[in-house]
């Protein structure tokens, strides 16, 4: 018996060896990293190595370090960030995590946004402070001009005055102010309005900021702010990184700082006018075209300075360390794709949860924010990644996905995989709590997240997504993006509004400056169409150049095929004439129109003119279909108000499986090409799928469990015609090769037999969990353990639980055997037959046991863990404390104070059929 044992894993082994060395080298970065807050920085070497230790055994390929708040009653064991206690902590971590082949990373701050005790008055961030005063001929201005904000910062000047007579004339008026604020100035005629603009301070302080890191916010527009407050972090580091991988920068949450003290020089070397006597327009809330186009030029010139005077300084520091960083850009007031380019790792940020339509996905909308993720919000970040070269394209995943003990692995799935669909290849989670030795259940927790925890009870079943991540990652590592088309993306029309002074970019915000623009609507149209689309700046075209008939931003940098301009009204003739230059040099572009305006003020007549003259000097030819085609130099210019007409005038077509509702993201390695397609549709599709691509062998292979196969094909003139079979919320990739394939075939499902329905008698024994531990129950069919209602501790436990019966399998003829659960509260360890024959934790709750089963009589183990709502629930109706820290405490998604004590029990356990399907594979 031992020796068939040892020869069945010998086989299993050998069949696994094999899958994996069809997949990409797996490393720390092919796995998910997770955000690891230090709360207090009460750590202890001992509890780091535990922590790491643990998390290398589950799955996880690094941590990122943010110290924040701590725990009430810890303060004597609080470190104090960088200090000499506090690096030798990191060093630790760090060497610690190489002995595990883990990565660390670490936030350059605590808590968010940047910020810290360094931050002067002078580096803190800024704002402006206006004042507006009334004055008539011959008058003598009794007041100081002063900032009526007495409680401000030390450091508050006057930054411009100017007096505007009753047309609206402006007088700059700044020189007739002594230093102690005396205005020495009179009118000879007519009533005037004095505007002051003052260099104020947003006061605004480091949020949920850890001891040692408390401070102002930073201003991110000076010239010198990033450069002070680094020194710091020079002190603490030396000419050292200390092992860091990358050193990270949280989303730009810097509120009503539109300012910077010598923002008006900036703006007169930048956009070649004085701003100061326009300080009418540019402080009111609204206005006509000039103000507006007033707003435009410094909202262009906030986002030049942050560039900059920031994030690329942020980045040349990391490189002097010998490190990356990593950078959220959203949220900003400047050009996210820019901003996002300018850094080594750029990082978008998914909140709250999508409805999803895959059948049998919990979704209770009290449970989750009221927002919805856009994955083209995503495509910021990976475009810049994508166009610039850069191999990583991280996302902070899965803040508040649900209500706090709520969420399910099988929840984190399809979200994942929309983040990995928008060109992201490097997740984040968010996140996990460092908790002290010692400390109850459930040890410290953060408040935003989705709490990948030991103590979580679903915590054994982790793996299944973190394996499942790290396939998919490896591929999306792998080679080159491969999306064919780049979309210029107009946020001068953004820009040129007459409300508001700067203008962020918000992820929350999107359905005011993203989703009502025609750049918006023709992105959603083409992704359905099945056109692959990186995003583009004014920059980065600019920089573009032609190889071949292909567009090239960057070297290293991926090769389009065309780019499209939506409509857009404001454009900078530079834009226009680099657009120009590009067909010119052997470019595809498609114009949906040309641009109606230029952008900005400055020589605003000449630079209409330019335009005019550009477009009077294109010379089209009539299309049936109604569009215009301009043949110019080596190149192509179409235009076409419906902009897929555009494209497939040039050739250029969308993949036709996304006509089956399955959605996709390509990579290319030399001349072979992954295919990652999912389905998120809400029925299964077995379907013969064309791919835009010539081959000669086709690999399919399955990132939840690892098994690959060649399969048959079919060729077509210029498309692969390749089976794909997908129940709703599967996913699969396919590799296409310029070679041949020796590997195993893969197995497509054919008739399903009758299934085999484990209606018998059932036995649930209660493992680890709390706050109590069941008793065994008997079962005559398989039912959630909430439901024995006259057990209080099966309503309130959470943890473990195994089901387990006993079936005869009369004769083993089938080629498989898939086992599948109705319901399940929420995962599953299959055991048969004494063999671990893996997870269940996403949709569809399937799972292949038949190499593990026997002809006579067969043991089947469902080791089923739930979610932490119902033990959490039963310490808030018992007044148990368990939440104590410092700042915001512990809320609930509604930003309320956290209280479970009317929650209803939360199902747990198995629930409906659980069957035995014989299948035979398609011959």
């Amino acid at each position: 018996m031992l020796a068939g044992k040892l020869l069945i894993s010998i086989v299993v082994l050998t069949a696994l060896q094999g899958y994996s060395q069809q997949w990409p080298v797996i490393g720390k970065e092919t796995k998910p990293w997770t955000r690891w807050w230090w709360m207090g920085s009460a750590v202890t070497k001992a509890g780091i190595d535990e922590q790491l230790r643990e998390l290398n055994r589950i799955g996880f390929g690094g941590v990122e370090i943010v110290p924040i708040y701590g725990a009430v009653g810890y303060e004597k064991n609080y470190i104090s960030y960088l200090s000499p206690q506090w690096m030798n902590m990191l060093d630790h971590t760090v060497n610690k995590a190489a002995s595990l082949s883990m990565g660390v990373d670490i936030s350059v701050g605590t808590g968010w946004p940047i910020g810290g005790p360094q931050v002067t008055a002078q580096d803190a961030a800024t704002k402006m402070l206006v004042q507006t005063y009334s004055l008539k001929a011959g008058e003598v201005f009794k007041d100081k001009v002063i900032p009526n904000d007495q409680a401000n910062l030390p450091g508050v000047f006057l930054n411009a005055l100017t007096a505007y007579d009753e047309k609206g004339k402006p007088v700059v008026i700044t020189g007739k102010v002594s230093p102690d604020g005396f205005l020495h100035w009179q009118p000879a005629t007519g009533n005037w309005t004095l505007v002051a603009l003052f260099a104020g301070k947003t006061r605004q302080a480091v949020k949920r900021a850890a001891p040692g890191g408390e401070g102002y916010t930073l201003d991110h527009f000076s010239s010198t702010a990033i450069v002070n407050y680094l020194k710091t972090f020079d002190t603490a580091l030396g000419n050292s990184n200390h092992g860091v991988r990358s050193f990270f920068n949280d989303s730009y949450e810097v509120y009503n700082a539109d300012w910077t003290p010598h923002f008006f020089n900036e703006f007169k070397k930048r956009r070649g006018y004085d701003l100061k006597p326009y300080l009418k327009q540019l402080t009111v809330k609204s206005g006509d075209e000039l103000t507006a186009r007033i707003k435009c030029d410094y909202r262009e010139t906030m986002s030049d300075l942050m560039l900059q005077y920031f994030t690329t300084k942020f980045t040349d520091w990391a490189h002097l360390k010998k490190a990356s960083n990593t950078n959220q850009a959203h949220g900003s007031p400047g050009n996210l794709l820019d901003l996002y380019a300018a850094v080594d790792i750029p990082e978008a940020e998914t909140y709250g949860s999508t409805a999803f339509n895959i059948p049998g996905l919990r979704r209770d909308s009290a449970d989750a924010r009221n927002v919805d993720p856009d994955p083209n919000m995503l495509k910021f970040a990976s475009s810049a990644a994508h166009v610039m070269g850069k191999r990583l394209a991280s996302n902070e995943t899965f803040t508040w996905l649900t209500e706090h003990f709520k969420t399910s692995w099988s929840q984190c799935k399809p979200e994942v995989e929309q983040a990995f669909l928008s060109g992201i290849n490097h997740v984040f989670y968010h996140g996990t709590t460092y908790s002290t030795q010692g400390i109850a259940w459930p040890g410290w927790l953060f408040y935003a997240s989705v709490n990948f925890v030991p103590t979580n009870s679903l915590w054994p079943h982790l793996k299944g997504l973190n394996d499942y991540i790290t396939r998919c990652q490896s591929v999306l590592q792998s080679g080159e993006p491969d999306n064919e088309l780049l979309a210029y993306w107009p946020v001068y029309d953004n820009w040129t509004y007459a409300g508001g002074t700067d203008m962020s970019f918000k992820v929350h915000d999107i359905d005011v400056w993203l989703h009502p623009t025609d750049f918006y609507k023709n992105l959603r149209y083409l992704q359905k169409q099945g056109y692959s689309i990186d995003f583009s700046s004014d920059k980065m075209l600019r920089e573009a150049k032609v190889t071949g008939r292909s567009i090239k931003i960057s070297r290293k940098g991926a090769s389009y095929k065309a780019l499209f301009v939506s409509k857009c009204k404001y454009m900078p003739v530079t834009t226009f004439e680099q657009i120009l230059r590009l067909v010119n040099g052997g470019a595809t572009i498609v114009l949906q129109q040309y641009p109606e305006d230029v952008s900005g003020l400055y020589d605003l007549k000449s630079n209409r003119k330019k335009l005019k003259a550009l477009i009077a000097s294109i010379v089209t030819t009539q299309k049936p279909d109604g569009s215009r085609e301009a043949v110019i130099g080596k190149g192509r210019l179409i235009i076409a108000n419906d902009i897929e007409k555009g494209l497939k005038l040039a050739g250029i077509n969308g993949e036709t499986l996304t006509r089956k509702g399955l959605q996709f993201i390509r990579r290319k390695t030399g001349q072979d090409s992954y295919y990652y397609i999912v389905n998120h549709t809400q029925k299964a599709i077995d379907d013969s799928i064309a791919l835009n691509t010539n081959c000669k062998s086709v690999v399919l292979m399955n990132p939840l469990t690892g098994e690959v196969g060649k399969v048959a094909f079919d060729k077509q003139k210029k498309a692969t015609l390749v089976r794909v079979q997908l129940q709703s919320g599967e996913a699969v990739i396919i590799k296409t090769l310029h070679a041949g394939s020796d590997m195993g075939t893969w197995h497509y499902t054919d008739a399903k037999q009758t299934p085999i329905k484990l209606n018998n008698e059932w036995e649930l024994n209660f493992g680890s969990g709390g706050p109590f531990i069941p008793t065994d129950k008997t079962m005559k069919t398989v039912q959630p353990w909430t439901n024995f209602a006259g057990d209080s501790a099966t309503q309130y436990f959470s943890g473990k639980a195994v089901y387990s019966t006993s079936f005869l399998l009369a004769s083993k003829t089938a080629d498989d055997y898939i086992l599948e659960l109705d319901k399940l509260y929420e995962s599953a360890r299959i055991i048969v037959n004494g063999h671990d024959a893996g997870i269940i934790w996403s949709l569809p709750f399937k799972e292949s046991i038949g190499r593990y089963l026997k002809e006579g009589e067969n043991r089947i183990e469902i080791e089923v863990c739930n979610l932490m709502a119902n033990r959490i629930r039963y310490m808030d109706r018992n007044k148990m404390e368990w939440r104590k820290y410092h700042e915001i405490n512990f809320v609930n998604i509604n930003y309320k104070n956290f209280d479970a004590a009317g929650w209803k029990i939360q199902p747990s356990g198995l629930d409906g059929e659980v069957k035995i399907i014989p299948i035979n594979y398609w011959k």
